[in-house]
């Protein structure tokens, strides 16, 4: 679930916004005067996220996965 809170509360609950981040993978918009600042979420859902950003940045392997889902598609499996 995303929740979004200021910093100043941000900065009283950290630990447990930590702990909710990593346990039940919670996510956190932190604002500065109202506008949004920064996300907190669990050091887990931050590698994947970075997975991801790599493999889509890669045309070739972009190229290679689409290749990959025609030919299941096409029973060619």
């Amino acid at each position: 679930m995303t929740h979004t809170l200021p910093i100043t509360k941000a900065r009283e609950d950290l630990t447990k916004l930590v702990n909710n981040a990593s346990k039940r993978l919670d996510e956190y918009v932190i604002t500065v005067n109202g506008s949004p600042a920064a996300v907190l979420i669990s050091a887990a859902e931050y590698e994947s996220w970075k997975e991801t950003n790599e493999i889509m940045s890669d045309p070739k392997l972009m190229k290679d996965i689409r290749e990959g889902e025609k030919d299941l598609d096409a029973g060619r499996v």
